[in-house]
């Protein structure tokens, strides 16, 4: 038998035999639901059979027979029926158990998410794909039509999703371009260090979707809910579907702080704080300013996370805060990083360490957060050293910055788009699909070995554009993506090291070592984060104007 999970109560199978049934049973299903119609195979035992040798172990049965490929929208709801009415758990077969995943994915698409249902049948080896749409639409078959087409659908309107439309859109004006995206506003994210630091304001990290929609792109206000890339469509939120010539995917990622067991309880008070998110940055400066005394915990999770250095840069700032007050000597930094390094790239890593001296931080390398009760003042840590089990150690603390571990957005994951660790597939120097060749992904969700940062995005931004031109006429991939990704990391209130990199750490400097050397603090790139990277965000990058952003042309063979 093969037997998979769906739920703790609902299972699907092949074919099983009367001679199975104690085996069934002995797994603890209470019920049985046959999919599949008697005679379809030569071999293939009657319902009569199985449901003899259920009941003679008290084993409920259903039959509710299903022409391969033909589920209807009734067929759905009596197996719904049946689950209601069966004692679980049940087990329901056919002659692949696709039939019986399918309509439990029907069944269930009023009360399930989406992305629950694809998650579930994915883990267990069925693809729903054929399905989605009658999922989204609540398990009813809708109707076939497109409610609109583009020539480019853009699914995302953050950094990497307004600059691919002004890239676009400054190439080729005349082409019919959507962007969806649900969210009212759009964040400089970036600015959320500065936020916590006391430096910036919040309300200048934010301004309205509507002012920055490129002019002449549709702005589709809508959540995405599945792509059906073999028919190029993407289904929305109530199964409105929307069809493309050609699709950018840029959604972001998904912090995913429910991960961790209380954070989601506490954040915002009891001393913890996240700069990863616009209304608790302005409570971690209000911690910083608060603190005299105590334990000040900085968290990082595993990789990947979007700004790999935001984790640390908010204990320097911390640290900084405190040394000018005069109340460092008083604090505990405790800085625990879930990885082995403080920094990816190496050559950075001198001029931090210092940093790390004169706050008298503590590096504890391989510590994960787990759990936190921010009412006891407490965090738990599973500490994972290699060649040594895991050890669950117990830290209390008056300060508590966390980042959250991070994931790709459940409607990605379980995509024909996804990779198998769940994020968008492509080729990591053309940024193409490796699959689909008129499916194109920037920006954190997708899976090149590169930094998650702004920067990168801006980079990239033009590259998707270029190559899709050079697509639409007919040519090869004309621009190429070294990986570039910038990571400013804020040492104290004036300095910055100014880390440029691409794959494989490769040191890409955007400035002579005269102006800026990247390995040493500096007050010019401090200059350049404060005031120069802003209006650069707002006025240039998400206007088209590639500003230092030129793609680079691939090398001929």
């Amino acid at each position: 038998m093969d037997i998979k999970a769906l739920t703790a109560g609902v299972s699907v199978s092949p074919q099983i035999t009367p001679e199975e049934i104690q085996s069934i049973k002995d797994y603890g299903f209470r019920s049985i639901i046959c999919n599949r119609p008697d005679g379809e195979g030569a071999d293939q035992p009657s319902f009569e059979e199985v449901s003899a040798a259920a009941a003679k172990l008290g084993l409920e049965a259903r039959y509710i027979p299903i022409i391969s490929g033909k589920v209807s929208d009734d067929d759905a709801q009596a197996f719904d029926k049946a689950l209601s009415e069966l004692p679980g758990p049940t087990l329901a077969y056919c002659r692949s158990g696709t039939r019986s995943a399918t309509l439990w994915s029907l069944a269930k698409a009023d009360v399930l998410s989406v992305a629950d249902i694809l998650a579930a049948t994915k883990s267990a080896g069925y693809d729903m794909g054929g399905v989605v749409r009658r999922i989204v639409n609540g398990g009813k078959t809708p109707t076939d039509r497109a409610d609109a087409t583009y020539d480019v659908v853009i699914v995302g309107a953050g950094a990497a999703g307004i600059a691919a439309a002004s890239s676009l859109r400054s190439r080729k004006p005349d082409l019919n371009i959507a962007i969806i995206d649900p969210a009212d506003i759009h964040y400089y994210q970036p600015g959320w260090t500065m936020v916590g630091g006391g430096i910036f304001d919040a309300p200048d990290t934010a301004k309205t979707m509507g002012s920055l929609i490129p002019r002449g792109v549709h702005w589709i206000k809508a959540a995405v809910a599945a792509f059906e890339p073999q028919d190029n469509a993407v289904i929305l939120d109530g199964c409105r579907v929307v069809k493309y010539e050609r699709l950018i995917v840029c959604p972001g990622l998904k912090l995913d702080w429910n991960r961790v067991e209380g954070l989601v309880e506490t954040l915002g008070k009891n001393g913890v704080t996240s700069n990863y998110r616009y209304d608790l940055a302005p409570y971690t400066w209000e911690l910083v300013q608060q603190m005299n005394e105590g334990r000040a915990i900085f968290t990082q999770p595993p990789m990947p996370i979007k700004c790999a250095g935001a984790p640390q840069k908010a204990m320097y700032l911390s640290g900084d805060a405190w040394f000018r007050r005069g109340v460092l000597k008083d604090i505990d930094i405790q800085f625990n990083n879930a990885g082995g390094v403080l920094f990816g790239v190496k050559d950075y890593v001198p001029a931090l360490e210092k940093y790390v001296k004169k706050y008298d931080a503590s590096l504890n390398f391989f510590h994960n957060l787990v759990a936190v009760d921010g009412a006891a003042k407490k965090a738990w840590f599973d500490v994972s050293k290699p060649e040594t089990p895991v050890e669950r150690i117990e830290m209390e603390f008056d300060m508590m910055h966390v980042c959250p571990p991070q994931v790709a957005p459940d409607f990605i994951r379980v995509s024909p788009l996804a990779d198998d660790a769940g994020w968008v597939d492509v080729d990591q120097a053309t940024l193409r699909h490796k699959t689909y060749d008129n499916v194109w992904s920037l920006g954190d969700v997708m899976n090149a070995p590169n930094a998650k940062t702004a920067a990168a995005a801006r980079i990239q931004a033009p590259i998707v554009a270029e190559n899709l031109i050079a697509d639409i006429e007919g040519r090869a991939p004309v621009a190429q993506y070294n990986g570039y990704g910038s990571c400013p990391l804020t040492v104290e209130r004036g300095k910055i090291i100014l880390a440029e990199f691409g794959y494989g750490g490769t040191m890409l400097p955007s400035f002579p070592k005269i102006f800026i050397d990247g390995t040493k603090p500096s007050r010019a790139a401090w200059f350049l984060k404060e005031k120069m990277l802003p209006p650069i965000y707002w006025k240039a990058m998400l206007r088209g104007r590639e500003w230092m952003a030129k793609p680079e042309k691939v090398t001929a063979n």
